[in-house]
């Protein structure tokens, strides 16, 4: 075993927001408790804190003590934010000022689920690669083009460590064990919770209408990529053909065989797909949004809506209620922050260069 008997244990404070998802924490903290007890040894540490460490409740309606921030920021070698279903916090700028302060104190920061939002909105994550759950990500991708969001389970870009939510926070802790300690251990902490492989930061999130993409015949991955890439201004079925290798009645037959629709139709509900994530997750107006789909009006998308979800745009908004928008430059934007120089690594690397500190291993 790797492990220095000597070294001081890892610590994650975990900054939690109202109706976080506890599943997503659960994942973070379990596989930290299940190796500390396979070592017989505090290697790891974690605080549950709030802005003003009052208790927070989870989407769950479980209740959970928590510290003050600033008390669980000393000594911390990384804080994450706890997200869930919606980043609204009634004062967004003192957790802009928390997040800025502990990233000029040398202190890693990382989200879990939606929590990269709040990074996002202090500039934390201007030119670095990161994630956020698969039903996000359209609109997160609309409101941050300066952050390299991916769909991958995790990301981890020097000192910026940021998961997609629910069990992907549990392989990401799983490559801080096997980091900090021994890929042996990792393996057994993950036997423990029954986690058959642990997935690395390649792995893609398989969520939404594009889980089963990976398992399709090369050529409909093709042409279902080429369709993500083009929902603004679609393409026809017979460049799309060209691009899968096929003839149109040849990919219209794949289609039928693999995905029970034909590719307009296919091609349709990605678009309208995209719309709804845009809806519920962004203060767009429809129109702009109708746009950004390949719609010529909110009538046309209007009218697709309401027969894939039963509902009109303006209802779905409703439902699911503005979101709370990011600050502007008032509250101190990401002008703050400079993005890191022009051919930087932005590769993935080991936490030991996440937390700023050498995490010492016994040949």
């Amino acid at each position: 075993m790797f492990y220095d008997e000597a070294a001081e244990p890892l610590t994650f404070s975990f900054l939690l927001i109202e109706n976080l998802s506890l599943m997503s924490l659960s994942s973070a903290i379990e596989p930290l408790r299940s190796a500390n007890r396979l070592i017989g040894r505090e290697a790891f540490r974690w605080r549950l804190c709030s802005i003003d460490g009052e208790p927070v409740v989870a989407s769950n309606g479980i209740r959970l003590d928590a510290l003050p921030v600033a008390q669980a920021l000393e000594g911390a070698h990384a804080i994450f934010v706890c997200g869930g279903m919606r980043i609204a916090p009634d004062d967004v700028t003192r957790y802009l000022a928390v997040l800025r302060g502990a990233a000029r104190r040398g202190i890693a920061v990382g989200s879990l689920s939606t929590g990269s939002y709040l990074l996002a909105w202090a500039g934390l994550l201007d030119g670095y690669r990161c994630t956020i759950h698969w039903e996000n990500g359209a609109a997160f991708e609309e409101d941050f083009p300066k952050v390299i969001a991916t769909g991958k389970i995790y990301e981890i870009d020097r000192d910026r460590m940021t998961c997609s939510g629910g069990t992907a926070a549990m392989d990401m802790m799983l490559h801080v064990i096997a980091d900090r300690t021994d890929p042996d251990l990792a393996q057994r902490v993950a036997n423990q919770f029954h986690h058959e492989r642990i997935r690395d930061a390649n792995d893609e999130q398989r969520g939404g209408r594009l889980r089963r993409v990976g398992s399709l015949p090369a050529p409909l991955q093709r042409t279902v990529q080429t369709m993500q890439r083009h929902l603004e201004t679609p393409v026809s079925v017979a460049e799309l053909a060209e691009v899968a290798g096929l003839s149109p009645r040849q990919l219209e037959r794949l289609f039928n065989q693999h995905l029970g629709m034909t590719p307009a139709r296919y091609y349709l509900s990605l678009r309208v797909d995209r719309a709804r994530e845009l809806l519920i997750y962004t203060n767009q107006p429809i129109l702009e949004i109708a746009v950004a789909v390949g719609f010529a009006s909110t009538s046309h998308l209007g009218q697709w809506f309401r027969r894939l979800y039963g509902m009109r745009p303006r209802e779905l908004r409703a439902r699911a209620g503005q979101r709370q928008p990011g600050p502007g430059p008032a509250a101190g934007g990401p002008a703050d922050f400079l993005p890191p120089p022009a051919g930087s690594d932005v590769g993935t690397l080991s936490p030991a260069v996440a937390f700023g500190t050498d995490l010492p291993r016994e040949p």
